[in-house]
């Protein structure tokens, strides 16, 4: 990869791919994927990140991630890359459209750390139900 802007949109179009080990691949032994959202959960470590991929792909159908905007800043050893993004899939049979912001440390071509900022009242909006 020639930039970190780079590594951090390839990282989000392996998801469309939806290959775990791919996932997986752009990220550092310590990296840190921490979630700001109130029903997330962040966690330390490649290892327990491989673990969760598997259900996050099962859970969310055809993900994608969109990139609406992208700024990048550091140097090609250590860098800051900032996504706003549109994420899509289908959970549960329905369609989500959710609207986030990811702000990626990549050191040395990898994903050192994430921190992902997005709505869950907008997710559990879409994906309420009626009696």
């Amino acid at each position: 990869m020639s930039t970190s802007a780079d590594v951090v949109t390839s990282y989000l179009d392996a998801f469309s791919r939806g290959d775990p080990d791919e996932i997986a691949g752009f990220v550092a032994p310590g990296f840190h994927n921490e979630h700001l959202s109130s029903i997330a959960s962040s966690c330390v470590g490649i290892d327990e990140y491989r673990r969760r991929l598997p259900n996050f792909l099962e859970t969310f159908v055809d993900r994608r991630y969109a990139v609406l905007e992208l700024v990048e800043q550091g140097t090609a050893a250590h860098a800051q890359v900032v996504v706003r993004n549109d994420f899509t899939a289908l959970y549960d049979g329905m369609p989500i459209d959710i609207p986030g912001v990811m702000w990626f440390t990549v050191e040395d071509g990898l994903i050192t750390k994430r921190t992902d900022v997005w709505d869950s009242g907008i997710f559990a909006a879409q994906t309420a139900t009626t009696g």
